[in-house]
C-alpha cells in the first residue's frame, strides 16, 4: 500500500464534513496496511496524534471555528517518504502540497469538496460579490489544472469543474459513511434528554449553519406545519435561524453541536431530514440520515440532484421555494416507514469502505 501525504486546510478540531472525510479515509487507509500522513492547520486545542503534522496558524477572521494555515511545510513530512499528495483545498495548504509534489517528482491528486464562489458572501458584499466569484473559479481551475487527477465526491460536482474548464482527468470517489457508526439505533434517551417527545413528527436538519446553505427555508417551509423542528449544529447563520423561528408559528428547536455518539440518535430520531443547501459536492449529512433510515427531504441542486433518489430516499423541491419544500417536507413525513427500508438497503453502496476501494482505484492509476 502506498504512502499518501494529505494536506488539509481543515481538520481537527474544526469539524465538518472535510475533516470527517479526511480522518474516515486515513483510518481505513491505515487499516489497509497504508500510511496517510497529514499536514494540517494546527491549533491550541487539539494535540496531534501520530502521523499528524500542524503547521503555524492563526484565526480565520471570515469564518468563525476555522483556521488558516501560515505557508509552510514541516520537515517531519520527509521522513514519510510519500509515494503521491493528496490535497483537499486548493488554498494555502494545497499550495504547500502543490510545490512539495513538484519538488518530490511525486504525482498529486487534488480533492473537490466546496464550490467556493458560494462562499463570497463572507468576504464581500455588493458590487464586490461578482468580481469575488470571478477570481475564485479562476483560481479553482488554475490550481485543479495542475494536479495529475482531480477527486469529486458526485457526478454532478465532475460537470461543474468540466463547465469552469477543468481539463485535468477527474474521478468520482463518493465520501463514504462509517456504516457501523451511523446505523439506527434506540431514540428514546436521546429524545428524552432533549425534550422531543412531542407528538409531533421531528424534522431536522445538522450541519455547518452557513448562510450559503439557505436553511432559512426550513423554518419558512415548516412556519404552520403541526411538526417539531430541531437543528443540530451551529455556524454564522444560527443568530438569524433562531430570529426566523421566534417570529414564526413552528416549534423549532436549536440543540447546538452534537457529540459524534450522538449522531446516530439525532438521525434515528427524525421523520425526515431537511437539506435546502443549493451549494453541496454531495452532502454527506445526507448519506449519515439515510444509513440511519431516516428519508431526506431536499433541493434538486448541486450534488442533492444525485444524492437524493427522488421516491427511493427522499424526495426534491426546486431550490428556494419555501412552499415546494413544504410538499416535499410532508411527502418525505408520509412515505416514512417505505423511504425507511429503501435508504437502509442501500447501506453498503455508501459506506466508506466502498468508498475507499474506488480511491485506492485512483491511486493505482498514478502508481
Amino acid at each position: 500500500m502506498p504512502t499518501v501525504a494529505v494536506f488539509t486546510d481543515t481538520y481537527l478540531p474544526t469539524v465538518n464534513g472535510v475533516t470527517y472525510t479526511v480522518k474516515t479515509w486515513r483510518g481505513r487507509w491505515e487499516d489497509r496496511g497504508g500510511s496517510m500522513p497529514v499536514v494540517y492547520p494546527g491549533a491550541d486545542d487539539y494535540d496531534p496524534a501520530p502521523n499528524e503534522f500542524p503547521v503555524r496558524s492563526v484565526s480565520f477572521p471570515f469564518y468563525d471555528g476555522y483556521h488558516a494555515a501560515l505557508p509552510s511545510i514541516p520537515e517531519e513530512i520527509n521522513g514519510a517518504d510519500p509515494d503521491l499528495v493528496h490535497t483537499h483545498t486548493p488554498f494555502v495548504m494545497g499550495l504547500a502540497g502543490l510545490h512539495y509534489a513538484r519538488t518530490h517528482n511525486v504525482p498529486l491528486v487534488a480533492s473537490y469538496h466546496t464550490p467556493t464562489a458560494e462562499y463570497a458572501d463572507y468576504i464581500a458584499e455588493g458590487w464586490l460579490r461578482p468580481p469575488v466569484e470571478k477570481a475564485a473559479k479562476a483560481y479553482e481551475r488554475w490550481y485543479m489544472n495542475r494536479a495529475e487527477m482531480v477527486v469529486v465526491p458526485s457526478e454532478p460536482a465532475r460537470h461543474h469543474l468540466r463547465e469552469m474548464g477543468v481539463r485535468t482527468p477527474i474521478e468520482v470517489v463518493p465520501n463514504g459513511v462509517d456504516t457501523d457508526t451511523f446505523a439506527p439505533v434506540d431514540t428514546e434517551q436521546f429524545r428524552r434528554e432533549n425534550d422531543l417527545n412531542t407528538g409531533k413528527p421531528l424534522v431536522g436538519y445538522t450541519g455547518r449553519h452557513g448562510y450559503e446553505k439557505q436553511l432559512d427555508l426550513i423554518v419558512e417551509a415548516t412556519d404552520g406545519m403541526d411538526v417539531t423542528v430541531v437543528f443540530g449544529g451551529d455556524g454564522p447563520a444560527r443568530d438569524h435561524l433562531e430570529e426566523l423561528a421566534a417570529d414564526s408559528d413552528a416549534d423549532v428547536r436549536f440543540l447546538g453541536f452534537l457529540d459524534r455518539e450522538d449522531m446516530p440518535a439525532f438521525y434515528s430520531s427524525l421523520d425526515a431530514f431537511a437539506f435546502p443547501s443549493p451549494v453541496e459536492t454531495q452532502g454527506l449529512v445526507a448519506l449519515e440520515a439515510n444509513a440511519c433510515g431516516t428519508p431526506i427531504a431536499a433541493v434538486d441542486a448541486g450534488a442533492l440532484s444525485d444524492t437524493v433518489d427522488t421516491g427511493v430516499t427522499g424526495y426534491r423541491a426546486p431550490p428556494g421555494d419555501a412552499d415546494a419544500f413544504a410538499d416535499v417536507i410532508e411527502r418525505t413525513i408520509a412515505e416514512r416507514e417505505t423511504l425507511r427500508e429503501n435508504c437502509l438497503d442501500r447501506r453498503e453502496q455508501i459506506s466508506v469502505e466502498h468508498a475507499v476501494d474506488v480511491l485506492d482505484d485512483v491511486y493505482d492509476m498514478l502508481l
